[in-house]
């Protein structure tokens, strides 16, 4: 009788194949995943310096005790190294010594809003 052969230690190249298919759709999801992270981690961070961008024009206008007459105004700002439109709309109130400010900021060649603040600014007593 002639001894029984032991199939050879190892995979075989159809478990090989299986498991490569695995990893690689393994692999491809964690780097769409980390692709995501990265593309959502940019957009916060536009939408941050935008919404500064309005606060310090709100800001600006309290500090500097301005009485900006109703209608729009338009201007650019820098933060972070990056350069945004500020657009105002100022209207009044029912109470005369109050007007209120709209400010919308955009990048630059862009048409929709990153962030949009509003405040009040009050005529000052003189």
């Amino acid at each position: 009788m002639l001894p029984r052969k032991r199939p050879a230690p190892g995979f075989t190249l159809l478990e090989c194949l299986v498991a490569l298919a695995i990893l690689a759709v393994a692999l491809t999801a964690g780097i769409r995943a980390i692709g995501a992270t990265t593309v959502s981690a940019a957009q916060v961070r536009e939408h941050t310096l935008a919404s500064w961008v309005a606060q310090n024009r709100l800001a600006e206008l309290r500090a500097t005790e301005a009485w900006p007459a109703p209608g729009r105004n338009e201007g650019h700002a820098e933060q972070a190294g990056r350069r945004y439109l500020w657009r105002e709309t100022i209207a009044p109130t029912p109470n005369p010594l109050f007007r209120r400010v709209d400010v919308q900021v955009f990048g630059v060649g862009s048409e929709t809003a990153l962030a949009s603040a509003t405040g009040f600014v009050v005529k000052p007593l003189r």
